[in-house]
C-alpha cells in the first residue's frame, strides 16, 4: 500500500468490540530491510550514546553497567522480536502499535497504548532537542565564552531546525540519503569521542570509579541508571517501522533487527565503555564536554551532534506526524502549497510546544530516566510480553506462559521504582536549577 486516503475501517474484537482503524496516509511497504536497520540503528547511535558515560557507567560502575548493557541488549532483541511476530497476527497487518494492542485487547487498551506511546516519543524528542540546543551551546562556548547566547537561546534554535527539517520530509520512507548522512554524522562525534577519550585517558592519573553518593542516593541512582538502559535501546515504535519495510514483513524486519542488536550496538558499546574509562566517576552527562583537543575537531563533533539529532527527531516523531497526516487526510503531492501549509502548522506547532517544555525543564538525564520508566518499560517489556502471551495462549506450554508472566511482573515493579527514581532526581535538579536554566 502506498500514500493512500484517511479512510477508515472497523476491526471486530472479541464479540462486541469495535475499533476504527484508519488507513495511512504515508507511505509503506516500500522499504528494503536493509534500510530500515539504518532507521534502527540511527537511533542507537543518536547523539544520547554521548550521555550513557555519565547516566549509565557513572552509577552502576564497571561490573552493572556492562553487564547492564549487555543485559539490556539481549532482553531488548528478545521483546522486540516478540512485537515484530505479531505484525501480521490474525490476518491483518498492524502498522501501528496501537493497533494491535486493540486488536488484542480492545478499545481501552487502544487508547492507553497510544497515550503512552505519545508520551515517551514525546519525550524522547524533547531530549533531542535539549541534546541539539546543548551540543549548539558547546560549539558557541568553544569560541566565546561570554554568556550572551545561552541555553534556552540555543534549544530554541534546534528547536527551528527540526520544524524546518519536519517540514521538508514528508514520511519516513522519505528519508532515503539522511540515514546515509546520519549514520556519517554519528561516526564523526563518535569517532572523535573515543579518539579525544583515549588520549585524555592515557595521560590521565588514576581514575575514581566508584559509585558517588550516600547509601540512599545510590539506591535512586541505581534504580534510575536502569531506566536509561532500557531507554538506550528501545524506539516504542516499532510495528510503525515495521510498517515501511518490504514483504515477507517479519523476515525482513528480524534481519534487521539482528543487524540493530550486532554491529548496530558497536559503536554505542565503544563510546560509553571507553568515555567512562577515561573520566571515571567525574564523567560528564555529556561527553563532548569532558575531552580535550582541537577547537576544530570538537567543534565539528557537536556540529554533527546536532544535525544528527534533527535527523533522530524526525524518526521518533514520525508516528505524531503520521496521524496528523491521516487524521486530516493529507494526500497527493506532499509538496503542494496546501500539504506544505499543513505540515508548517501541524508539525510546526508540535515541535514548538516540544522546544518551550525543552527550554524550560532542560535536564536530560532526567528526561531519560522518566521517559525509560513511564513509558519505555510499559511499552516495550510490559505489553510485548502480555501481547505475546495472550496472542500465542494456545501455543505456549505451562513453562513458557510462567516465563511471560514473570516478566509482565518484573518490569511492572522496575518502572514503578524507576518512576520513584526518576521524580526524585527531577525534584533535586529543579531545586538546583531554575526553569530556563543555563546549563
Amino acid at each position: 500500500m502506498n500514500a493512500t486516503e484517511a479512510k477508515n475501517r472497523k476491526i471486530i474484537v472479541g464479540d462486541d468490540i469495535d475499533i476504527e482503524i484508519p488507513d495511512t496516509a504515508h507511505q509503506i511497504s516500500s522499504d528494503s530491510w536493509f534500510q530500515v536497520a539504518f532507521v534502527l540503528t540511527t537511533g542507537i547511535n543518536s547523539a544520547y550514546v554521548l550521555g550513557y558515560s555519565g547516566t549509565i557507567m557513572v552509577p552502576l560502575g564497571w561490573i552493572g553497567g556492562v553487564v547492564g548493557l549487555i543485559l539490556a541488549t539481549a532482553i531488548s532483541l528478545y521483546a522486540n522480536t516478540l512485537i515484530a511476530k505479531l505484525h501480521e497476527f490474525g490476518g491483518r497487518r498492524h502498522i501501528r502499535y496501537r493497533d494491535l494492542a486493540g486488536f488484542i485487547y480492545g478499545r481501552k487498551a487502544y487508547r492507553l497504548t497510544w497515550g503512552l506511546q505519545y508520551v515517551n516519543l514525546f519525550m524522547i524528542n524533547c531530549g533531542f532537542i535539549i541534546l541539539a540546543g546543548s551540543a549548539l551551546k558547546a560549539v558557541y562556548v568553544l569560541f566565546r565564552d561570554d554568556h550572551v547566547l545561552q541555553l534556552p537561546h540555543c534549544i530554541a534554535i534546534a528547536g527551528l531546525i527540526c520544524a524546518i527539517f519536519a517540514i521538508g520530509i514528508p514520511h519516513l520512507s522519505a528519508l532515503g540519503v539522511w540515514l546515509a548522512v546520519s549514520t556519517i554524522l554519528s561516526l564523526i562525534y563518535i569517532v572523535v569521542a573515543i579518539v579525544l577519550s583515549v588520549k585524555d585517558g592515557v595521560k590521565a592519573p588514576s581514575r575514581d570509579y566508584e559509585i558517588q553518593g550516600s547509601s540512599l542516593s545510590k539506591i535512586f541512582t541505581i534504580t534510575g541508571a536502569a531506566s536509561n538502559l532500557v531507554f538506550a535501546f528501545n524506539t516504542g515504535m516499532l510495528p510503525e517501522i515495521q510498517a515501511t519495510v518490504r514483504q515477507p514483513v517479519v523476515k525482513n524486519m528480524m534481519k534487521a533487527l539482528y543487524f540493530q542488536f550486532t554491529a548496530g550496538v558497536l559503536p554505542m558499546y565503544a563510546v560509553t565503555f571507553i568515555g567512562y574509562w577515561a573520566y571515571g566517576s567525574s564523567t560528564s552527562t555529556y561527553l563532548l564536554n569532558s575531552v580535550n583537543g582541537p577547537l576544530w575537531v570538537k567543534a565539528l563533533a557537536n556540529i554533527s551532534a546536532i544535525l544528527q539529532s534533527v535527523i533522530s527527531l524526525h524518526i521518533f516523531a514520525s508516528p505524531t506526524y503520521e496521524y496528523m497526516d491521516t487524521k486530516f487526510g493529507i494526500k497527493g503531492n506532499p509538496f503542494a502549497l496546501k500539504n506544505l501549509l499543513f505540515r508548517v502548522m501541524a508539525r510546526g506547532g508540535y515541535i514548538a510546544v516540544s522546544t518551550l517544555i525543552s527550554a524550560l525543564l532542560p535536564f536530560l538525564g532526567d528526561f531519560m530516566s522518566l521517559t525509560g520508566a513511564v513509558s519505555t518499560f510499559p511499552l516495550t517489556f510490559i505489553l510485548a510480553n502480555h501481547m505475546y502471551y495472550k496472542a500465542k495462549n494456545n501455543k505456549l506450554n505451562p513453562v513458557q506462559k510462567l516465563w511471560h508472566w514473570l516478566n509482565v511482573v518484573f518490569f511492572s515493579l522496575m518502572s514503578v521504582a524507576a518512576a520513584i527514581a526518576a521524580v526524585r532526581l527531577i525534584a533535586v535538579d529543579s531545586k538546583n536549577f531554575h526553569v530556563f536554566a543555563d546549563l
